[in-house]
């Protein structure tokens, strides 16, 4: 080390120099894609008008991508394959229909905005947008080419399309955690929930409690492929707590496992207690390894009473239960929660995701396959076969 310099103060300036590097590398890159996806946005467009207006037929992309390709040599994003892909993303998106859908979905209150109760101020770059064209141009520069791509080939929905466009932005998915998203229906599991927020709590907060919470949970980071017991399953989830706290979603804190609830002369546990930053609550959950029975709202409730009398802060809001179940049935919930005055949910978990059922039974089972390669691997070698046969006599 240099002489005068302490290492304490190098150090920490040293960290303080790699944070706003990586700052400013990280908004080079948002810069680039946002130009990236911008350009292939108005190359879609032009192709698509040019063949509208004037009547070009197919052999333009192909004329114009050799063209392309002789004068930026190199550069691989001007096949005919990607122009076509831009054709193709422009008109998913700028046809009158969708967008008239699109735009009043992106006008919405993100997710985001919900649970923390913020909407982005006017800005004059904000102010300069007012086309419909221009919002929904500005909204897919959030996200990366190659999760457009994924979206158009993936999904047809306009709606799902733009929410999960709108989660990459927030959560900063890769392509690969998008892909998985999809295929555990993400979108599906938030917009079907069972709770009765809209009764037991303030308007306001019920919207941002109902975006919070999801009425589904895929459990499969677990490894879970046998059954275990409820204590079995907690202390699964306790271990990996980071991966549960993603999947529940944004802003919950972990508080505790087996949280002491102590009133008279006898304690209570609840099973997970934790704190949701932006709806400013204590949030309960309960494990049942089988289906939802009417009990569990009764214990819930309780729960959520000792909660309030004695845990919460004076400016927290109520707290919320959520009930997380194998099975529920959607019936049995309502009534069960129609009465309660606190604010309970309850949610289904999904340890590891079954077949489609028009596969079951139509696929080998893991014995089945490991025959078929013992036999395999005798036909292939069947001296060393032989030999072993003799060594076991």
């Amino acid at each position: 080390m240099a002489k005068g310099i302490s290492v304490p103060e190098y150090r920490s300036f040293l960290a303080e120099m790699r944070g706003r590097i990586d700052a400013a590398r990280s908004q080079a890159l948002r810069a680039v894609n946002h130009e990236l996806v911008f350009l292939y946005w108005d190359i879609g467009k032009g192709i698509l008008e040019k063949q509208r207006k004037l009547g070009w037929g197919d052999g333009v992309v192909e004329r114009l991508s050799r063209d392309l390709s002789k004068h930026y040599p190199g550069t691989f994003g001007f096949s005919s394959r990607n122009l076509w892909d831009m054709r193709r993303f422009f008109e998913a998106w700028a046809s009158p229909p969708i967008l008239r859908q699109a735009v009043a979905e992106l006008q919405k209150p993100s997710r985001k905005e919900i649970i923390t109760g913020k909407r982005p101020g006017k800005n004059p770059a904000n102010t300069r947008v007012s086309k419909p064209i221009e919002i929904l141009r500005q909204a897919v520069a959030e996200i990366p080419w190659s999760h457009h791509l994924l979206l158009l080939n993936k999904l047809d929905d306009v709606h799902q399309r733009i929410w999960y466009m709108r989660a990459c932005a927030h959560f900063g998915w890769s392509r690969n955690v998008l892909l998985n998203q999809i295929l555990a229906d993400a979108y599906g599991r938030s917009h079907n929930r069972t709770n009765n927020f809209a009764k037991a709590l303030p308007a306001a907060f019920a919207q941002q409690a109902q975006e919070a919470i999801k009425s589904s949970y895929n459990l499969d980071f677990l490894g879970v492929a046998k059954v275990m017991d409820e204590r079995e399953l907690e202390e699964r989830l306790v271990e990996r707590v980071r991966d549960f706290i993603l999947e529940l979603g944004y802003g919950f804190c972990f508080v505790g496992q087996q949280h002491k609830l102590t009133l008279g002369r006898k304690d209570y546990r609840v099973d997970l207690l934790f704190y949701h930053r932006f709806l400013r609550t204590l949030v309960a959950i309960d494990l049942k390894l089988n289906e939802f029975e009417p009990e569990h709202a009764g214990k819930m409730d309780f729960y959520l009473n000792v909660l309030d009398a004695k845990e919460r802060a004076p400016d927290d809001n109520a707290s919320i239960g959520i009930i997380l179940c194998a099975e529920k049935d959607e019936m049995v919930v309502e009534f069960s929660l129609h009465r309660k005055q606190n604010a309970i949910g309850v949610a289904s978990y999904q340890l590891f995701s079954d077949l489609p059922k028009e596969l079951r039974g139509k696929l080998p089972s893991a014995k089945e396959l490991k025959d078929v390669l013992a036999r395999a691997l005798a036909s292939e070698n069947p001296v060393k076969a032989t030999s072993s046969k003799t060594k076991k006599r």
